[in-house]
């Protein structure tokens, strides 16, 4: 049985005795997006197919770096990082081709816990969707650059004088990818094997950077392909001898690296919602009120989407990154790309994200905000015509500067708590204000060089 035709439990339980299996490998998505799991052998993966087992829940309770926050919010000291309840996706599971006879299943946060999991988050805003009569589908397409390095080198050069995958900037390099083809082979095969397919692979500007665009898919699916993509780039690279990263930004010499996030509405029959023959553009009543719903609501839920104290450095005029809530049609300069097409075809990419996103939380944000604008009926502003950088908006569409500044408006959100509920919102800034407070103990490069002899 091919891995992507498991769809029940009995499924699963064939497809492991069939492998002759005695372990496979579970995981589960935690705030930041980093994929936390297990071998579980066959046994105990049969007792917990049908009601979940408990899995500590501090991956809800610290850093990227294993670090404990340090409020208690949904987990902390005061409850002992007790287990939470996770439960397998039986239709997630994956063949893991970089491993000798291996299948990989994902997990879910329930009970409790799904108050503050980021893939329970998005799925009470595909809920919200599918009771206003919609279907909706997603793809995200991410930048990262790839370094001749490993996780030990990087460290004994603290991080400097980085070799790059390739030199120079050379964007839709037909050369580097006809040179280093074996690599880009590994990740196409790879891809398509995990259930996870490349739509397009170039370089991008800039030394060793790629960039990689996910084939559409239901929102959720997108989402869970998105984060896989980003896991298993990095596992493939490291086997490589290579290390990919996928910062917002790693260098003040070029552009930031993009994990824009591509948004088409359906209705119950299949047909595209954005799309009406005769509108201006073709764009319907629905599309312009989501666009309008993602603008209005840009700013204070930028921390969804802008999750890192390195997002922000990106966000600066002439560097590929909007720096205001706008929206234009076919327009790379605006936050929103509106882009005609056909019935199937006509969407909106949601450009302010940036490759450190958390694609469920994220999409959640784009997609729950675009539907928040449909039932309140928000009309955007003019559409942006030349370059945004250098037109003035409303201070309503300023975007938050740091990420401190996005998590207070996210904490005093409405909307926010309507469309993900106060337990996530309340988790979430705990997360965001700690990210900010430990970043407020470092020393920079900057500082050093700027005041240690002269100040």
């Amino acid at each position: 049985m091919d891995a992507r035709f498991v769809k029940t439990v009995t499924d699963a339980r064939s497809i492991i005795e069939d492998r002759d299996l005695d372990f496979v490998k579970v995981g589960v998505f935690d705030i930041d997006g980093v994929l936390r799991g297990k071998y579980l052998s066959k046994d105990k993966f049969f007792s917990i197919l049908e009601t979940g087992f408990g899995f500590c829940d501090v991956v809800l309770g610290w850093d990227v770096n294993d670090q404990l926050y340090d409020t208690d919010s949904y987990t902390g000291w005061s409850n002992g990082y007790a287990d939470a309840k996770v439960v397998p996706i039986i239709d997630s599971c994956r063949e893991l081709p970089l491993e000798d006879n291996m299948l990989f299943f994902q997990l879910e946060f329930g009970d409790r816990a799904g108050h503050v999991c980021p893939r329970q988050t998005l799925k009470r805003v595909l809920k919200r969707a599918e009771e206003m009569g919609i279907k909706a589908t997603a793809a995200c397409e991410f930048e990262f650059f790839l370094f001749n390095e490993t996780p030990q080198s990087v460290r004994e050069k603290n991080y400097y004088d980085l070799t790059t995958f390739t030199p120079g900037n050379f964007g839709y390099s037909f050369l580097r990818a006809s040179v280093e083809h074996n690599f880009y082979e590994q990740i196409l095969a790879l891809c398509e094997e995990m259930d996870m397919p490349i739509e397009g692979l170039h370089t991008e500007t800039g030394p060793g950077v790629l960039e990689a665009a996910l084939v559409y898919d239901e929102a959720m699916k997108a989402a869970d392909k998105g984060a896989l993509f980003k896991t298993f780039t990095k596992i493939l690279a490291q086997k490589n001898d290579l290390m990919a990263t996928f910062m917002a930004k790693w260098s003040p010499d070029y552009p930031g690296q993009s994990g824009h996030i591509h948004l088409s509405l359906q209705g119950k029959d299949g047909k595209g919602l954005f799309f009406e023959e005769g509108k201006k553009n073709n764009f319907s009543d629905t599309m312009r009120y989501f666009i309008g719903g993602q603008q209005k609501l840009m700013p204070e839920l930028l921390a969804m989407i802008a999750p890192t104290i390195n997002s922000y450095t990106r966000m600066i005029p002439g560097f590929w990154a909007p720096t205001e809530a706008s929206w234009g049609i076919e327009n790379r300069t605006c936050a929103l790309r509106a882009i005609p097409g056909s019935d199937k075809s006509q969407r909106v990419e949601y450009r302010i994200a940036a490759a450190d996103i958390n694609p469920h939380i994220a999409i959640a944000a784009a997609l729950g905000s675009g539907l928040w604008g449909i039932e309140n009926k928000i009309e955007p502003t003019a559409a942006v015509v030349g370059n945004a950088y250098d037109q003035k908006f409303p201070d309503e569409l300023a975007l938050p500067k740091t990420l401190w500044e996005a998590t207070q408006l996210l904490k005093k959100s409405t909307a926010a708590r309507e469309l993900f509920g106060d337990a996530f919102v309340d988790h979430y800034a705990v997360t965001r204000e700690w990210e900010e407070r430990e970043f407020r103990k470092a020393i920079t490069d900057w500082e050093m060089q700027r005041y240690f002899e002269i100040i």
